[in-house]
């Protein structure tokens, strides 16, 4: 592993972080060593590892305290700022060691009263260990080296052999008070060893300095890497690869299976040569089924993945296997939770049963997660699970945790805190493709749907407004000529791609010719026809058959006109196909209802966007007799309407599960426009 400490950065460092109200230069390089660490996936990811320092900081009389500074809950290394490491007052904390015992309930509320800042967030759970052990400063990973060789039968003497007497072992005990006084009284049988190896657990290393705790820990990783490499763990490829898989015809059946219809999830594939010969290994279900590499990551993994073996191409679309899949992983993890809850002799309210991750032979690793995040962090952590199982094979052989252990960590309720339980967001899980999103309706239809917690697909012909648009809104983005049919049912296979469905489609892109209708050119009437039309067949035809394959039903969005019902003299090119599209509507929502599949239009009318230039509009108003301003608001309701009020009117449509073929007018009113 390479040092990256660096004397000139430590400095600016301390320059950064350094002065003021309850800063100084040791917190300060608190700070930047622990983001050296966070920095490096390897050690930890999403949120994983903590360290601290013992300083002294004024209290809010101004005396000097001893405290320990140790990471806060929340918080990640890798981009950790000062407030994320709450000062604790350290000679009280550290006399609990005298205590016989601690709950979990006192151990937080320990730490809580001690807080120098009361609004600081819970200090780490692991904060007795730091305050027990007599070090400055110390550091705490998850090396995925480190634990090749301690997640192994006889890790114990390999940690001798491989790092002698410079780090002391300490058997696994869960994370609480047990485990910190466990953890001192090791360091104190050994008090030469420059860290502890935590079996099944991870690292810790402490030091004087900022500097000879982190280089201790790069010390102990190289060595760790260095064993491995000496009995010649490599990347393996299988002698039988399977048949590829097609990811975007077995996503949405998958995704469509996944929840018990209770329960929506965005999928996260995963595909390197690693994963690949880990998946497609004969040995698959016998080695991923052995359990987690750290019973940290059980709250985002499970105890174990799902292998699906999804057959030969042609049978990827059968939902039967799938669904006995993953109703054998439910039974079993169902009947885990009993045994465990029988054995602890402690109510617990089961959580919910289906995987987060799923290995499938002749693909990957797939994710799945409540969100985009969700998916991603549980796809990082089995990709780092793949690696570390591989080098542990390659030295002896992979042990996870019993059962007994892991559900122990997978139901505490300290873990079960680093998840949150804010209620989510309407449309958490939901994936929704917008068309025509770079700006107008399009851009806000956008917004509006990520506020309500969507995970989007925009695409427009428009690449650098979208790209800004997509960029606001962390969104994935592709850009697509709509009249191209191709081009539109290969954008949805990348959508479904990229999240393993659709939940719905907001076909809103379109254009607004002008000519008299009987003097229209052909190429004129043709074009309107090819993107405010045939356009949207293309896109919900595509979109229809992965809502489908799911089997959850779904909506169908279309931006209409009030042109549909009431047309203006030289908007024939317009309004004809508009009409045809509110037809179009219909039509879906006559033939997607058996499949749940609601389809419905917004009529709209004077929205200031890019469909009319300003000439366009100046001349409107002035054949009104209005100024352009008055323009906007001639309607019933004598006020302007937004693309923000057509958005909305989006959203409400797309939550509104007993509404389809219907047209919904956002227009301030307009009775010659008014559906009849």
């Amino acid at each position: 592993m390479r040092m990256a400490w660096s004397d000139d950065e430590a400095r600016a460092a301390v320059e950064r972080w350094g002065h003021g109200p309850g800063r100084n230069e040791d917190l300060a390089l608190r700070v930047y060593s622990s983001r050296l660490i966070g920095a490096e996936p390897s050690l930890v990811l999403h949120g994983g590892g903590n360290t601290s320092v013992k300083t002294t900081l004024p209290d809010d009389l101004g005396e000097p305290t001893a405290v320990l500074c140790v990471k806060g809950s929340g918080w990640d290394l890798g981009d950790i700022e000062p407030q994320g490491l709450p000062a604790v007052r350290l000679a009280t904390l550290a006399a609990l060691r005298q205590r016989e015992s601690l709950s979990d309930e006192d151990m937080v509320n320990a730490a809580r009263v001690r807080l120098l800042d009361a609004s600081a967030p819970n200090p780490s759970v692991e904060t007795l260990l730091h305050a027990f052990l007599p070090h400055r400063f110390i550091d705490h990973s998850h090396a995925d080296a480190i634990l090749a060789l301690v997640d192994q039968p006889g890790a114990e003497a390999l940690a001798r052999e491989v790092f002698g007497d410079r780090l002391a072992v300490v058997p696994y005990v869960m994370p609480g008070f047990a485990l910190a006084k466990l953890a001192a009284q090791t360091y104190e049988a050994h008090p030469q060893c420059e860290g502890l190896l935590l079996l099944q657990h991870g690292l810790f290393t402490f030091g004087e300095t900022a500097r000879e705790s982190y280089e201790r820990h790069v010390v102990a990783v190289s060595r760790a890497e260095e064993a491995i490499a000496r009995r010649g763990a490599k990347v393996s490829v299988s002698t039988s690869p399977r048949a590829e898989v097609d990811w975007a015809a077995l996503a949405p059946v998958l995704r469509g299976r996944l929840g018990e219809g209770q329960r929506r999830y965005l999928l996260h594939l995963r595909r390197s040569p690693r994963i690949r010969a880990f998946v497609d290994d004969p040995r698959l279900s016998e080695l991923a089924t052995r359990g987690p590499i750290t019973p940290d990551h059980v709250i985002r993994t499970k105890p174990w993945p799902l292998v699906l073996d999804a057959g030969r191409a042609a049978d990827e679309a059968a939902a039967e296997p799938i669904e006995a899949a993953l109703s054998d992983f439910r039974q079993r993890y169902r009947d885990y939770v009993q045994r465990q809850i029988e054995r602890s002799g402690t109510a617990k309210t089961p959580l919910d049963p289906d995987p987060r991750v799923i290995l499938v032979p002749g693909l990957g690793l797939v994710a799945a997660g409540a969100d985009a995040k969700a998916a991603e962090v549980a796809a990082d952590l089995y990709e780092h699970t793949i690696e570390v199982i591989g080098h542990a094979e390659a030295v002896g052989r992979y042990q996870a945790l019993p059962e007994a252990d892991l559900f122990d960590m997978e139901y505490w309720s300290l873990e079960q805190a680093k998840l949150g339980k804010r209620t989510p967001p309407p449309l958490q899980g939901r994936v929704v493709y917008v068309s025509g999103a770079a700006s107008g309706i399009g851009a806000a239809t956008a917004r509006a749907f990520a506020a309500e917690g969507a995970a989007l697909y925009l695409v427009d012909r428009d690449g650098e407004d979208l790209a800004e648009v997509a960029a606001s809104l962390r969104a994935a983005h592709e850009v697509v000529d709509l009249r191209d049919r191709e081009a539109v049912e290969a954008s949805v296979r990348r959508a479904v791609e990229r999240f393993g469905g659709l939940d719905g489609i907001v076909s809103n892109a379109g254009t607004a010719p002008q000519a008299p209708i009987d003097r229209c050119p052909p190429e004129l009437l043709q074009d309107s026809l090819a993107i405010n039309l045939l356009a949207h067949q293309w896109l919900a035809a595509s979109a229809t058959a992965v809502l489908r394959a799911q089997g959850t039903g779904g909506f169908l969005l279309f931006n209409a006109s009030k042109a549909a019902f009431n047309p203006g003299a030289g908007f024939g090119p317009y309004a004809i196909a508009k009409a045809a599209l509110v037809a179009l509507m219909k039509q879906y929502a006559i033939e997607g209802g058996d499949a749940g599949i609601r389809s419905n239009a917004i009529n709209a009318d004077r929205i200031r966007t890019g469909l009319l230039d300003a000439a366009d509009v100046e001349a409107r108003a002035q054949a009104r007799g209005l100024s352009a301003d008055a323009y906007f608001r001639s309607n019933l309701l004598r006020r302007e309407v937004t693309a923000a009020d057509v958005a909305q009117a989006f959203v409400a449509l797309a939550k509104a599960e007993s509404t389809t073929g219907a047209v919904l007018t956002v227009d301030g009113g307009n009775i010659a426009a008014a559906p009849r």
